[in-house]
Formats: structure tokens, C-alpha cells, sequence
């Protein structure tokens, strides 16, 4: 009966704390909105960056997938050859795909890219044709390029083998660099976001520091006294993700779609991540974020208020 009665005290207090945590947040609303606004426009420039950087290196692997390097073969290379040197090229371990080009197939992609000149490369065919077989190669790793190609390079059948080092390069600089702006825009915003609401739970603190002297002379613990107003820093917190998390996904889609059918009209087919495959990931960094900095807040806050 006595553990019964224990139980029903500590789910009263719990409910107790909860309900004051909400109470503040609704009682001081001049500095709750002015919180809100400050910590919904840091979450969402914050998910601006994310999200580019979740683009880039989403960008960067498909190119990864879709490109790598073209190893011509001599005219002289015989079926046998050119097989085993495909088998020896699909070995390693940082090729994907690889694909056979023929001499035909390189004239007609010329021609293609040519349309309204056709007539000049019709002197080209049959044996006129300048073009060498090869094999497309796509890599699973786009810096290992210059290794793959140390490594096959030496068959007696190659001709010459073509990477696109610089492209591949920018990208990797480009990733790399938008990874290291987001995180540094990332600890900027969580010191931003602690000050806005260290500031604001002071507000409340203040307003009830005689209350919360005699709380403690009475003999309240500090987790007792704390626990309202670190709920109410984790509540604007919440609120802030879930209003950055809907602006954001109107103004990603909106934009994405002006982005694709941009890349679209310049000729390339890399598809964006939608703001589904980006959720889950950014939900629950914008839930650590918030709470987290909601919380921590909230016990810098308390502290000196806390020490008597």
C-alpha cells in the first residue's frame, strides 16, 4: 500500500513539474515569441546548410557511380585480349561498373552530339573511322581514380586511359568544403541559440527568485526546482524544430524543383534527395539540437539562481 501510495506521489510531482514547465512558457509570451523567432530562423538556416551538404555529397557519389574513366584499346587488340583485360579492369576493387564501347558506338555518339552537321562525319564510317574501342569505367571511389589506372595501364593492348582529374577533384573539394562551413555554421548557431535562451529562462528566473530562495530554505532539491524551467527551454526548443522543420520543407521542395529542371536543361540527369529522404536524419538532429540546447540553456540559466 505504502510502495502504491510512493508511486502515485512521484507521478504527482512528475505531472506537477511537467505542468509548471508548460505554464512558463505560456506566461512570459513576449520573450517566449521573441525566442521562438530567434531559435526557428537559427534551426532553419541551419537546415538551409544540411541540406545542400546532404545534396553535394549525394551529388558527388552519383557522379562517382555514373563516371570514372575511358581506357582506349589498340585497333589491333584481338577478342581474347580485350577480354581478359576487362576481367582484369572488373577485379579491382574500386570499380562499379564496366562498360564496352566500340569503335561504331563512339562514331554514333559523335554524331549525336553533332545533329545538325551529321554530313560531316558520314566519311568516317566503316574503315575511315578514327575512333578507338574502350571500356567505360565507373568507380565506387572517385579518389582512387589515379590508382586504378597506375594499375591497369599497363596492358599492351591500351591505348591510353582518360580521367576527368580536375572535375573530380573540385567535387571533392567542393563536398569537403560545404561539410566544414556546415559544422562551423552549426557551433555559431548552438552558441546563438544557448545565449537566446539562457536569456530567456533568466527572464522567468528572476521574475521568481524570492520563491525560489525559500523553496530552497524549505528544503527542495535542486532537480525539484530546476525541472520547470528545463522543461520550459525544451518546449521552445521542440515548438522551434517542428515550425523550422515545416517552413523548411515548403521553401526545399519549391527550390529543388527550380534546381532539377535547371540541371535538366544543362544536360544532367542527377536527381536531388526529396525532403522525405531527408527527414529522418534531419528530424533528429533538429531534435537534439533543440531539446539539447532547450535544456543546457535552461541549467546555465539556474545556476547562479541555484547556489545559495
Amino acid at each position: 500500500m505504502i510502495e502504491g501510495v510512493d508511486i502515485a506521489v512521484r507521478y504527482s510531482i512528475f505531472g506537477y513539474l511537467i505542468g509548471e514547465g508548460f505554464r512558463n512558457v505560456f506566461k512570459n509570451k513576449k520573450s517566449t515569441i521573441a525566442s521562438l523567432v530567434i531559435m526557428c530562423a537559427t534551426m532553419f538556416v541551419f537546415g538551409i546548410f544540411f541540406a545542400v551538404s546532404q545534396n553535394v555529397n549525394h551529388i558527388t557519389k552519383t557522379i562517382e557511380e555514373q563516371q570514372g574513366m575511358e581506357v582506349f584499346i589498340l585497333d589491333e587488340a584481338t577478342a581474347e585480349q580485350k577480354e581478359e583485360l576487362k576481367n582484369k579492369i572488373r577485379s579491382n576493387q574500386y570499380v562499379n561498373t564496366i562498360t564496352e564501347k566500340s569503335k561504331e558506338d563512339a562514331l554514333e555518339e559523335m554524331k549525336g552530339m553533332f545533329k545538325d552537321r551529321k554530313s560531316l562525319w558520314d566519311t568516317y564510317d566503316g574503315e575511315n573511322n578514327p575512333f578507338k574501342a574502350s571500356f567505360i569505367v565507373t568507380l565506387t571511389d572517385l579518389t582512387k581514380a589515379d590508382e586504378v589506372r597506375t594499375e591497369i595501364e599497363s596492358s599492351s593492348i591500351i591505348s591510353s586511359v582518360e580521367i576527368k582529374s580536375d572535375t573530380i577533384n573540385a567535387l571533392i573539394k567542393i563536398a569537403d568544403g560545404i561539410n566544414i562551413i556546415t559544422t562551423i555554421i552549426l557551433v555559431i548557431l548552438v552558441f546563438i541559440s544557448i545565449f537566446i535562451i539562457t536569456n530567456t529562462i533568466k527572464l522567468t528566473v528572476h521574475a521568481r527568485r524570492k520563491e525560489i530562495s525559500i523553496m530552497k530554505y524549505v528544503g527542495a532539491t535542486n532537480g525539484f526546482i530546476r525541472w520547470p524551467f528545463m522543461v520550459e527551454g525544451m518546449l521552445i526548443g521542440l515548438i522551434s524544430v517542428l515550425i523550422s522543420l515545416l517552413i523548411l520543407a515548403f521553401s526545399y521542395n519549391a527550390v529543388i524543383t527550380q534546381i532539377e529542371q535547371s540541371l535538366i536543361n544543362n544536360r544532367l540527369n542527377i536527381p536531388l534527395l526529396t525532403f522525405p529522404e531527408l527527414f529522418q536524419t534531419l528530424l533528429i538532429v533538429y531534435l537534439v539540437l533543440g531539446i539539447g540546447i532547450g535544456a543546457l540553456g535552461s541549467a546555465i540559466s539556474m545556476k547562479k539562481y541555484l547556489e545559495v
